[in-house]
Protein backbone atom coordinates (compact mmCIF):
# COMPACT_ATOMS: atom_id res chain seq x y z
CA UNK A 1 0.00 0.00 0.00
CA UNK A 2 1.18 3.74 -0.67
CA UNK A 3 3.71 4.52 2.10
CA UNK A 4 2.78 1.28 3.44
CA UNK A 5 0.04 3.00 5.84
CA UNK A 6 -2.16 0.43 6.71
CA UNK A 7 -6.23 0.40 5.96
CA UNK A 8 -7.44 1.67 9.03
CA UNK A 9 -11.21 1.99 8.82
CA UNK A 10 -13.22 3.36 12.09
CA UNK A 11 -16.72 2.77 12.46
CA UNK A 12 -18.72 5.42 14.36
CA UNK A 13 -22.08 4.90 16.10
CA UNK A 14 -20.49 0.86 16.63
CA UNK A 15 -22.36 0.77 19.92
CA UNK A 16 -26.03 1.01 20.88
CA UNK A 17 -27.39 3.11 23.66
CA UNK A 18 -31.08 3.35 22.68
CA UNK A 19 -33.10 -0.03 24.26
CA UNK A 20 -34.43 -1.09 20.75
CA UNK A 21 -30.91 -1.46 19.22
CA UNK A 22 -29.66 -2.53 22.35
CA UNK A 23 -31.86 -5.51 22.59
CA UNK A 24 -31.02 -6.38 19.17
CA UNK A 25 -27.14 -6.51 19.23
CA UNK A 26 -27.71 -10.27 20.14
CA UNK A 27 -29.50 -10.81 17.09
CA UNK A 28 -26.50 -9.68 14.78
CA UNK A 29 -24.84 -11.63 12.30
CA UNK A 30 -21.64 -10.60 11.14
CA UNK A 31 -19.55 -13.77 9.78
CA UNK A 32 -16.67 -11.08 8.49
CA UNK A 33 -16.43 -8.98 11.28
CA UNK A 34 -15.95 -12.30 12.88
CA UNK A 35 -13.49 -13.59 11.15
CA UNK A 36 -11.42 -10.40 11.57
CA UNK A 37 -11.76 -11.07 15.68
CA UNK A 38 -9.49 -14.04 14.98
CA UNK A 39 -7.05 -12.11 12.99
CA UNK A 40 -6.61 -8.56 15.01
CA UNK A 41 -5.20 -8.27 17.94
CA UNK A 42 -6.38 -5.73 20.60
CA UNK A 43 -4.51 -2.55 21.42
CA UNK A 44 -5.37 0.19 24.02
CA UNK A 45 -8.81 1.22 23.69
CA UNK A 46 -10.25 5.12 23.67
CA UNK A 47 -12.25 5.69 26.95
CA UNK A 48 -15.51 8.56 26.58
CA UNK A 49 -18.77 8.38 28.71
CA UNK A 50 -22.10 9.14 27.23
CA UNK A 51 -22.61 11.95 30.01
CA UNK A 52 -20.05 14.10 27.87
CA UNK A 53 -20.70 17.06 25.85
CA UNK A 54 -18.78 15.55 23.04
CA UNK A 55 -19.18 12.27 21.49
CA UNK A 56 -16.08 10.08 21.60
CA UNK A 57 -15.63 10.02 18.09
CA UNK A 58 -15.42 13.26 17.85
CA UNK A 59 -12.57 13.53 20.39
CA UNK A 60 -10.58 10.84 18.58
CA UNK A 61 -10.97 13.06 14.88
CA UNK A 62 -10.21 16.17 16.88
CA UNK A 63 -6.59 14.84 18.02
CA UNK A 64 -5.72 13.39 14.40
CA UNK A 65 -6.28 17.52 13.67
CA UNK A 66 -4.11 18.45 16.50
CA UNK A 67 -7.36 20.37 17.54
CA UNK A 68 -7.71 20.46 21.76
CA UNK A 69 -10.27 18.12 22.79
CA UNK A 70 -11.79 19.73 26.13
CA UNK A 71 -14.95 18.57 26.20
CA UNK A 72 -17.70 21.04 25.04
CA UNK A 73 -15.11 23.29 24.00
CA UNK A 74 -13.02 21.35 20.56
CA UNK A 75 -13.19 24.42 18.27
CA UNK A 76 -14.11 23.27 15.31
CA UNK A 77 -16.19 26.69 14.21
CA UNK A 78 -12.59 28.81 14.76
CA UNK A 79 -11.27 25.73 12.51
CA UNK A 80 -13.15 26.29 9.78
CA UNK A 81 -12.85 29.91 10.34
CA UNK A 82 -9.12 29.91 9.69
CA UNK A 83 -9.32 27.69 7.01
CA UNK A 84 -11.82 30.34 5.36
CA UNK A 85 -9.47 33.26 6.18
CA UNK A 86 -12.27 34.67 8.68
CA UNK A 87 -10.46 34.65 12.17
CA UNK A 88 -7.88 37.80 11.04
CA UNK A 89 -10.88 39.55 10.84
CA UNK A 90 -12.04 38.70 13.87
CA UNK A 91 -8.74 38.84 15.96
CA UNK A 92 -8.72 36.19 18.79
CA UNK A 93 -13.09 36.02 19.09
CA UNK A 94 -14.84 33.17 19.76
CA UNK A 95 -16.75 30.69 17.48
CA UNK A 96 -19.79 28.68 17.15
CA UNK A 97 -21.88 26.66 15.20
CA UNK A 98 -25.21 28.15 14.47
CA UNK A 99 -26.97 24.75 13.41
CA UNK A 100 -30.66 25.77 12.07
CA UNK A 101 -32.81 22.52 13.51
CA UNK A 102 -36.69 21.63 14.29
CA UNK A 103 -37.85 21.12 17.70
CA UNK A 104 -41.21 19.46 18.70
CA UNK A 105 -42.94 18.80 22.09
CA UNK A 106 -43.52 15.59 22.73
CA UNK A 107 -44.57 14.08 26.50
CA UNK A 108 -43.93 17.47 28.13
CA UNK A 109 -40.84 17.31 26.29
CA UNK A 110 -38.57 19.39 23.70
CA UNK A 111 -37.19 17.37 21.53
CA UNK A 112 -34.79 17.82 18.35
CA UNK A 113 -35.64 16.03 15.16
CA UNK A 114 -31.82 15.03 13.27
CA UNK A 115 -30.81 17.93 11.72
CA UNK A 116 -29.36 15.93 8.73
CA UNK A 117 -33.01 15.59 7.73
CA UNK A 118 -34.27 18.93 7.40
CA UNK A 119 -31.95 19.36 3.80
CA UNK A 120 -31.96 23.18 3.52
CA UNK A 121 -30.98 24.62 0.37
CA UNK A 122 -27.90 27.10 -0.20
CA UNK A 123 -30.56 30.35 -0.93
CA UNK A 124 -32.77 29.08 2.47
CA UNK A 125 -29.74 29.52 4.39
CA UNK A 126 -29.00 32.70 2.83
CA UNK A 127 -32.64 33.99 3.41
CA UNK A 128 -33.11 32.84 7.11
CA UNK A 129 -28.85 34.08 7.74
CA UNK A 130 -30.21 37.07 6.83
CA UNK A 131 -33.43 37.54 8.68
CA UNK A 132 -31.67 36.50 12.04
CA UNK A 133 -28.25 38.41 11.41
CA UNK A 134 -29.49 41.90 13.00
CA UNK A 135 -30.36 40.11 16.05
CA UNK A 136 -27.69 38.59 16.38
CA UNK A 137 -25.56 41.77 16.03
CA UNK A 138 -27.90 43.40 18.98
CA UNK A 139 -25.41 40.80 20.84
CA UNK A 140 -21.88 41.46 18.97
CA UNK A 141 -22.26 38.03 17.06
CA UNK A 142 -21.33 38.18 13.37
CA UNK A 143 -22.84 35.59 11.36
CA UNK A 144 -21.37 34.22 8.35
CA UNK A 145 -22.13 31.53 6.02
CA UNK A 146 -20.46 28.03 6.33
CA UNK A 147 -22.75 25.15 5.15
CA UNK A 148 -26.52 24.36 3.94
CA UNK A 149 -28.18 24.41 7.72
CA UNK A 150 -25.10 25.67 9.71
CA UNK A 151 -23.63 29.40 9.99
CA UNK A 152 -20.54 30.64 11.68
CA UNK A 153 -21.12 33.05 14.53
CA UNK A 154 -18.17 34.67 16.04
CA UNK A 155 -18.42 36.20 19.49
CA UNK A 156 -16.54 36.74 22.61
CA UNK A 157 -19.24 35.01 24.19
CA UNK A 158 -18.22 32.24 22.78
CA UNK A 159 -14.81 31.86 23.82
CA UNK A 160 -15.12 29.54 26.68
CA UNK A 161 -19.00 28.43 26.63
CA UNK A 162 -18.99 24.54 26.51
CA UNK A 163 -21.52 23.18 24.67
CA UNK A 164 -23.14 19.88 23.20
CA UNK A 165 -22.12 18.49 20.01
CA UNK A 166 -25.19 18.65 17.77
CA UNK A 167 -24.84 14.88 17.95
CA UNK A 168 -25.71 14.48 21.58
CA UNK A 169 -29.07 16.30 20.99
CA UNK A 170 -30.34 14.75 17.90
CA UNK A 171 -33.54 12.68 18.60
CA UNK A 172 -33.51 13.15 21.82
CA UNK A 173 -34.22 16.22 24.43
CA UNK A 174 -32.43 19.40 24.48
CA UNK A 175 -33.25 20.40 28.02
CA UNK A 176 -30.59 18.10 29.80
CA UNK A 177 -28.19 19.60 27.04
CA UNK A 178 -29.21 23.46 26.94
CA UNK A 179 -26.29 25.33 27.97
CA UNK A 180 -27.27 26.88 32.05
CA UNK A 181 -23.95 28.93 32.66
CA UNK A 182 -24.99 32.71 33.34
CA UNK A 183 -22.71 33.74 30.08
CA UNK A 184 -25.33 31.73 27.66
CA UNK A 185 -28.10 33.52 29.04
CA UNK A 186 -28.17 35.72 26.32
CA UNK A 187 -27.94 32.79 23.88
CA UNK A 188 -31.13 31.29 25.29
CA UNK A 189 -33.18 34.86 24.37
CA UNK A 190 -31.77 34.53 21.09
CA UNK A 191 -32.98 31.19 20.75
CA UNK A 192 -36.64 32.60 22.12
CA UNK A 193 -36.82 35.16 19.72
CA UNK A 194 -35.92 33.44 16.87
CA UNK A 195 -38.31 30.80 17.22
CA UNK A 196 -40.87 33.65 16.75
CA UNK A 197 -39.15 34.91 13.94
CA UNK A 198 -39.09 31.37 12.36
CA UNK A 199 -42.46 30.31 13.21
CA UNK A 200 -43.70 33.10 10.18
CA UNK A 201 -40.61 33.51 7.96
CA UNK A 202 -41.39 32.75 3.92
CA UNK A 203 -38.81 30.22 3.96
CA UNK A 204 -40.55 28.13 6.67
CA UNK A 205 -44.24 28.92 5.12
CA UNK A 206 -42.98 27.63 1.70
CA UNK A 207 -41.77 24.65 3.43
CA UNK A 208 -45.08 23.59 5.06
CA UNK A 209 -46.50 24.45 1.67
CA UNK A 210 -44.91 21.35 0.43
CA UNK A 211 -44.62 19.48 3.65
CA UNK A 212 -41.32 19.67 4.33
CA UNK A 213 -39.97 19.89 8.04
CA UNK A 214 -39.62 23.81 9.05
CA UNK A 215 -36.46 25.18 10.60
CA UNK A 216 -37.94 26.51 13.88
CA UNK A 217 -34.70 27.04 16.18
CA UNK A 218 -31.05 26.96 16.35
CA UNK A 219 -28.40 25.16 18.05
CA UNK A 220 -25.33 26.25 19.29
CA UNK A 221 -22.29 24.14 19.11
CA UNK A 222 -18.22 23.33 18.67
CA UNK A 223 -17.77 26.33 20.49
CA UNK A 224 -13.94 27.80 21.01
CA UNK A 225 -11.28 29.29 19.71
CA UNK A 226 -7.70 28.62 18.65
CA UNK A 227 -4.64 30.73 19.81
CA UNK A 228 -2.79 29.22 16.62
CA UNK A 229 -3.06 26.58 13.38
CA UNK A 230 -3.20 23.41 14.54
CA UNK A 231 0.18 21.30 13.97
CA UNK A 232 0.68 18.07 14.83
CA UNK A 233 -1.39 15.44 16.96
CA UNK A 234 -0.63 16.00 20.88
CA UNK A 235 1.58 13.62 22.33
CA UNK A 236 -1.24 12.56 24.74
CA UNK A 237 -3.60 11.42 21.34
CA UNK A 238 -3.86 7.54 21.02
CA UNK A 239 -1.22 6.25 19.12
CA UNK A 240 -3.70 3.50 17.59
CA UNK A 241 -5.73 6.28 15.82
CA UNK A 242 -2.67 8.05 14.37
CA UNK A 243 -2.45 7.97 10.28
CA UNK A 244 -5.35 8.72 7.78
CA UNK A 245 -8.79 6.99 9.28
CA UNK A 246 -11.83 5.60 6.97
CA UNK A 247 -14.39 7.29 8.86
CA UNK A 248 -17.77 5.40 8.31
CA UNK A 249 -20.73 6.94 9.37
CA UNK A 250 -23.61 4.64 7.96
CA UNK A 251 -25.02 3.27 11.37
CA UNK A 252 -25.65 6.80 12.56
CA UNK A 253 -28.69 7.75 11.50
CA UNK A 254 -30.14 4.33 13.11
CA UNK A 255 -28.34 4.13 16.10
CA UNK A 256 -29.91 8.06 16.80
CA UNK A 257 -33.12 7.01 15.86
CA UNK A 258 -32.93 3.82 18.06
CA UNK A 259 -34.38 2.13 14.88
CA UNK A 260 -33.33 -1.71 15.92
CA UNK A 261 -34.38 -2.98 12.04
CA UNK A 262 -32.35 -0.34 10.24
CA UNK A 263 -29.30 -0.38 12.47
CA UNK A 264 -29.18 -4.13 12.36
CA UNK A 265 -29.62 -4.06 8.21
CA UNK A 266 -26.95 -1.43 8.49
CA UNK A 267 -24.05 -3.51 10.35
CA UNK A 268 -25.08 -6.55 8.34
CA UNK A 269 -24.38 -3.94 4.84
CA UNK A 270 -20.96 -2.82 6.69
CA UNK A 271 -20.27 -6.44 7.50
CA UNK A 272 -20.37 -7.42 3.54
CA UNK A 273 -18.77 -4.29 1.70
CA UNK A 274 -16.35 -2.24 4.04
CA UNK A 275 -15.33 -5.13 6.56
CA UNK A 276 -15.60 -7.68 3.33
CA UNK A 277 -12.56 -5.22 2.03
CA UNK A 278 -11.11 -5.26 4.97
CA UNK A 279 -10.81 -8.93 5.94
CA UNK A 280 -9.36 -9.22 2.28
CA UNK A 281 -6.69 -6.98 3.03
CA UNK A 282 -5.89 -8.69 6.33
CA UNK A 283 -6.34 -12.12 4.74
CA UNK A 284 -3.78 -11.15 1.84
CA UNK A 285 -1.25 -10.24 4.45
CA UNK A 286 -1.17 -6.39 4.18
CA UNK A 287 -1.37 -3.77 7.43
CA UNK A 288 -4.89 -3.36 8.48
CA UNK A 289 -6.23 -1.43 11.81
CA UNK A 290 -9.99 -1.63 12.80
CA UNK A 291 -11.74 0.93 15.40
CA UNK A 292 -15.13 0.14 16.37
CA UNK A 293 -16.66 2.89 18.17
CA UNK A 294 -19.42 3.63 20.85
CA UNK A 295 -19.88 6.03 23.63
CA UNK A 296 -18.67 4.17 26.52
CA UNK A 297 -15.16 3.18 24.56
CA UNK A 298 -13.76 3.05 21.07
CA UNK A 299 -12.19 -0.44 20.96
CA UNK A 300 -9.00 -0.67 18.49
CA UNK A 301 -7.80 -3.91 16.32
CA UNK A 302 -4.92 -4.45 13.99
CA UNK A 303 -2.98 -7.17 12.30
CA UNK A 304 0.30 -8.03 13.98
CA UNK A 305 2.99 -10.34 13.35
CA UNK A 306 2.78 -12.94 15.94
CA UNK A 307 4.02 -16.27 16.79
CA UNK A 308 1.14 -19.30 16.24
CA UNK A 309 0.85 -20.24 19.66
CA UNK A 310 -0.76 -16.27 19.93
CA UNK A 311 -2.17 -16.68 16.92
CA UNK A 312 -4.20 -20.15 18.04
CA UNK A 313 -4.78 -18.49 21.27
CA UNK A 314 -6.30 -15.77 19.70
CA UNK A 315 -8.00 -18.45 17.21
CA UNK A 316 -10.33 -20.12 21.26
CA UNK A 317 -10.27 -16.89 23.23
CA UNK A 318 -11.50 -14.06 20.94
CA UNK A 319 -14.60 -12.03 21.87
CA UNK A 320 -17.81 -12.84 19.96
CA UNK A 321 -19.22 -9.49 17.67
CA UNK A 322 -22.32 -9.31 19.74
CA UNK A 323 -19.82 -8.94 23.38
CA UNK A 324 -17.83 -6.54 21.56
CA UNK A 325 -20.29 -4.54 20.26
CA UNK A 326 -22.00 -4.42 23.83
CA UNK A 327 -18.87 -2.92 25.27
CA UNK A 328 -19.12 -0.03 23.31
Amino acid sequence: MRDNLPMHMLISHAGALGPHCSGAIAQLKLPNLETLLGLLTPTAPTLGSPDSLTPLAERIRARQLGLPDTDGLIPWAAHDAQQRGLTAQHDNAGWAWISMCHLHMLSNQVVMDDPHDLQLTADECAALMSAMGRYFEEDAITLHPLSNGTMLACGSVFKDLPTASLERVACTTVDTWTPQLAQARSLRRLQNEMQMLLHTHWVNEARIAIKLPTANAFWVSATGQLASAPTRPPANANASISGPVQWINLLRPSALRDDALAWQAAWQALDQSHLGELLQHAQSGQSVKLSLCGDHQCVNLELKDSGWWSRMQRRFTRVAPHQLIESL
